[in-house]
């Protein structure tokens, strides 16, 4: 199971940035995929998730502080999970991580995340 982030970098609050997470290695199709952040000196929490389509209707879940303002998507023909950020506050500056099970859940409500990528920094400027 190998998890590939990208789509970080350097924006302007009020702005927009979509982060891609590319899968490989398991039956994507299958699998709820989660997105997680850490900001400098706090800890790493979970921010969106999407269940499987196959399996569990493709259903989403966003943490309060992102609501209404990030979108999760997934293209399992491309083994793909987007994350689209857009009127980015100061505040979503973080590491941001994509996440995924080791054994195959389907649901975002069960999921353990214990497969990890590498992380991609988001630096939102005032």
């Amino acid at each position: 199971v190998h998890l590939v982030e990208s789509g970080g970098g350097l924006v302007q609050a009020g702005g927009s940035l979509a982060l891609s997470c590319v899968a490989s290695g398991f039956p994507f199709d299958d699998y709820a995929v989660g997105w997680f952040r850490q900001a400098p000196g706090k800890e790493r929490e979970g921010i969106s998730c999407i269940s499987s389509f196959s399996l569990a209707d493709g259903t989403t879940w966003y943490d309060k502080s992102v609501k209404g303002r990030f979108t999760i998507s997934r293209d399992d023909a491309k083994n793909t999970v987007t994350m689209q950020m857009d009127n980015v506050k100061p505040e979503d500056t973080a590491t941001y991580y994509c996440a995924t099970d080791v054994k195959q859940e389907a649901q975002c409500d069960r999921v353990e995340f214990a497969t990890w990528g590498q992380g991609t920094q988001v630096i939102v400027s005032s």
